[in-house]
């Protein structure tokens, strides 16, 4: 349902849950909530938002889910967070300080979780959240403990320099690396079941 102009303006400055756990394939990370997902309680719901279609299209999910859906995502190994927490209109309403305690702050998340790979969906965010000035898309040359950082293409319908397909085409990229990562690592798998067995009390919202 699409929400009131009154919802969108008391969405501001409000937080939404993760859809998150532990032992997750990998966590996707936006820059932080859209006056939509304040609204809604659902990350990337602004209908022109290409999270949701660049995920179906680069085969990580066999269709295209809707954002009230997400919570479906785990079940594949798959999760959302965000840098920043604090909802806004447009992702230039956050300081630099935010992003900066926003970075620090899902360090210490990723550290608990141990996700195979964290995705930061926008290279300018990450730059500053992170302190990494020269850095470029793709997988990062430092992780977070055993997790691989991965930057992709900030899906906003706003970001011109990429069509859907070309953001799919980065969202396959890193899927058919954490596949081929599997493949090489026998038992992988199995250790992810039994992180989220030993403490699945804790991926509640």
């Amino acid at each position: 349902m699409k929400p009131t102009a009154e919802q969108l303006l008391a969405a501001k400055d409000t937080t939404i849950p993760d859809v998150s756990g532990p032992g997750l394939r990998v966590l996707f990370c936006g820059i932080n909530p859209g006056l939509w997902s304040g609204a809604t309680g659902h990350h990337f719901a602004r209908p022109g938002n290409r999270f949701w279609p660049a995920l179906h299209r680069s085969g990580f999910t066999e269709r295209q889910y809707r954002p009230d859906e997400q919570r479906e995502l785990l079940a594949l190994g798959l999760g959302i967070t965000n840098v920043a927490p604090r909802t806004t209109a447009k992702a230039d309403e956050l300081t630099a300080e935010e992003l900066r305690e926003g970075g620090a702050a899902l360090r210490e998340r990723v550290l608990r979780l141990r996700p195979r790979v964290l995705a930061v969906l926008g290279i300018g965010a990450y730059r500053t959240a992170f302190g990494q000035r020269r850095a470029a898309l793709g997988r990062q040359p430092d992780g977070i403990g055993d997790t691989e950082v991965w930057v992709l293409p900030n899906p906003s319908g706003l970001n011109a320099h990429y069509t859907l397909d070309g953001l799919a085409a980065e969202f396959r990229r890193l899927r058919e690396t954490v596949e081929d990562r599997a493949v090489e690592e026998p038992g992988a798998e199995d250790r992810v079941a039994a992180d989220r067995a030993a403490e699945e009390p804790a991926a509640e919202d």
